[in-house]
C-alpha cells in the first residue's frame, strides 16, 4: 500500500546469527547434564545401564563441541547449513541415549524440544520443517524400539502404555506448536527490527538535511576572513599595477571575491537556526508535508477550519521532522492511489488537533485494513486492488514509518474506507477511497497558549 523497500529489507536474513561459542556453551551444559543423569541413574538409583554405550554417546557430543573450537575462531558465526547439521546431530545423539535408557519411559525425552526451538528461531522455514520432522520420527521410533530400564534387582521400570502414548502425543504437539510459535514470534521480531531500522534511516535522512544548514553556516563564517583578505590584496595590487592586463586580472579577482562573499552570505542565511520558523501554524506544516506531491497529476485540496465552538486562531506546532515526514508518507500513499483528487482537512478544537487525508481511489483492501501499520504487510489470498500501481508491490514500510513517526509525536492514527463525513456532518460521497485520520492532544504539540506568542529572541547559528 505504500513505499517499496530495498531488497535488503524485503528478505531478512536468518542465518549467520548464532556464534559458535554460544552454541558450544549451551551444548556443554547439555553434556554435563547428560553425564550427571547417567551417573545418578546408575549409582544412586541402581539402574542397570549400558554405561559403555552411554559414555560413547556423551563422548561423541564432547568431540562435536571440541573439534569446531579448534577449527574455527571463537567469533565464528554459523551458517544455516552448519546450524542444521549440528541440530540434527544433537537430535540423533539424544535419540541414541533415549534408546539406551528406556525410550519414552525416560522423562528426559522432553529435551527433544530444545533443538526444535533453536531451529525455529534461527533457521528458515525449509530447514526448520526438516528438523521438526526428524525429531518427530526419532521420538516415534524410540517410543517403539528401546532398551528397557532395569534395576540391579531385575525389576523393569515401565510406564503404562496409555501414559507412554499420552507422552508421545504431548511431544508431537509440543514439537509442532513450539516450532510454529517460536518461528512466528521470531519472524515478527525480525520484521519489526528491520522496519524500525528503516524508520531510523528516514529520520537520519531528515536530520542530515537539517544539519546541512549548520555546515553551510559554519563554512560561510570560516571563509569570510580569507575572502576579505583576497579582496584587500586585490585592491592594493590594483593601486600599484600599471600594466593594463594585470590590472584587469586584479579587478577580476576582486569581483570574484565579492561574488563568493555574496554566495556565502545567502547560504549563511539559510544555515541560521531561525527561531521565527521553528514553529508554524498546523496548516503550514501540513502544506509543507504535502508539497512534494502536489504536482503529480492529482488535485490536492486543503480545508482548514476550527471545530464548532473552538478558538478560530490556528494552533502552532514545532516543525519536527517526524511530523513532516510522517504526514508526507500518508499524503504520498493517498496521491499514489487516488484517481483524481486528494482531500486534506485540518481541524482543531480546544483540546485536540485533527488531520484527515482522504482520496477517491479504490481504498484499502479489506484483508489489509485491520493490519495497517504493521511492517512488511502483504495482501492475503491473491487479493488485487481495483487500481494497482504498475510494477509495484508494497511492503507496508511507508505506512509503518508514518505511523511510527507520528505516534512518536503523540498522535493516534485510524484507518477507514468509504464516504467521508467532515465536521458539521456534511456528507462527501466523492471521498469513497481510503481515509486516514491523525489526532493529537493539543497539549502535546501546541506551542502557543491562550495569549500571543512571546518574543523569540535573536537567531543563532548552528
Amino acid at each position: 500500500m505504500d513505499h517499496a523497500t530495498p531488497s535488503a529489507l524485503t528478505k531478512p536474513r536468518r542465518s549467520n546469527w548464532v556464534r559458535l561459542r554460544t552454541l558450544v556453551f549451551l551444548r556443554s551444559i547439555a553434556v554435563v547434564g547428560q553425564m550427571v543423569a547417567i551417573l545418578l541413574g546408575a549409582y544412586a538409583f541402581g539402574l542397570k545401564l549400558e554405561l559403555g554405550w552411554c559414555f560413547l554417546a556423551v563422548g561423541a557430543a564432547v568431540l562435536s563441541n571440541l573439534v569446531p573450537r579448534f577449527i574455527f575462531p571463537e567469533n565464528k558465526r554459523l551458517s544455516a547449513q552448519e546450524m542444521q547439521i549440528l541440530l540434527l546431530f544433537d537430535i540423533s545423539q539424544l535419540t541414541w541415549l533415549l534408546f539406551l535408557t528406556g525410550g519414552l519411559n525416560n522423562p528426559f525425552a522432553l529435551l527433544i524440544l530444545a533443538p526444535v526451538t533453536i531451529s525455529a528461531t534461527t533457521l528458515e522455514r525449509g530447514p526448520n520443517i526438516v528438523i521438526a520432522v526428524v525429531a518427530m520420527v526419532a521420538m516415534t521410533l524410540v517410543g517403539v524400539v528401546h532398551l528397557p530400564l532395569v534395576t540391579h534387582a531385575g525389576y523393569e521400570m515401565q510406564l503404562p502404555r496409555l501414559f507412554i502414548f499420552g507422552f508421545w502425543v504431548a511431544l508431537m504437539i509440543g514439537i509442532v506448536f513450539l516450532s510454529a510459535y517460536a518461528r512466528r514470534v521470531t519472524s515478527e521480531v525480525n520484521a519489526m527490527g528491520d522496519a524500525l531500522a528503516a524508520t531510523q534511516m528516514a529520520l537520519a535522512r531528515e536530520q542530515k538535511l537539517t544539519d546541512l544548514g549548520g555546515v553551510v553556516a559554519a563554512t560561510a563564517h570560516e571563509l569570510g576572513t580569507p575572502l576579505a583578505t583576497i579582496k584587500l590584496v586585490a585592491s592594493e595590487l590594483l593601486d600599484e599595477l600599471e600594466n593594463s592586463d594585470l590590472r584587469a586580472d586584479a579587478v577580476l579577482i576582486g569581483q570574484q571575491a565579492d561574488r563568493c562573499r555574496d554566495i556565502l552570505r545567502s547560504m549563511g542565511r539559510v544555515g541560521k537556526d531561525d527561531l521565527q520558523v521553528r514553529t508554524a501554524p498546523i496548516s503550514s506544516i501540513v502544506e509543507e508535508a504535502a508539497e512534494p506531491h502536489r504536482d503529480r497529476g492529482r488535485t490536492v485540496l486543503f480545508d482548514v477550519a476550527a471545530r464548532p465552538g473552538a478558538n478560530a486562531r490556528q494552533p502552532e506546532i514545532e516543525r519536527r521532522p517526524e511530523i513532516i515526514h510522517g504526514l508526507r508518507n500518508l499524503v504520498q500513499n493517498a496521491v499514489d492511489f487516488a484517481r483524481e483528487t486528494v482531500w486534506i482537512d485540518v481541524r482543531w478544537s480546544d483540546t485536540q488537533i485533527f488531520v484527515r487525508i482522504a482520496d477517491d481511489g479504490p481504498g484499502y483492501p479489506a484483508s489489509v485494513l485491520p493490519r495497517l501499520g504493521d511492517p512488511f504487510l502483504r495482501r492475503r489470498g491473491g487479493e488485487t486492488p481495483a487500481n494497482p500501481r504498475p510494477h509495484y508491490e508494497g511492503m507496508g514500510l511507508g505506512m509503518f514509518i508514518a505511523k511510527t513517526l507520528l505516534e512518536r509525536s503523540g498522535a493516534e492514527l485510524s484507518f477507514a474506507n468509504g464516504s467521508d463525513t467532515v465536521a458539521g456532518g456534511q456528507h462527501r460521497p466523492e471521498r469513497r477511497g481510503a481515509i486516514v485520520e491523525t489526532v493529537w492532544n493539543r497539549a502535546d504539540i501546541d506551542t502557543t497558549g491562550p495569549d500571543a506568542r512571546p518574543a523569540l529572541g535573536s537567531n543563532r547559528l548552528f
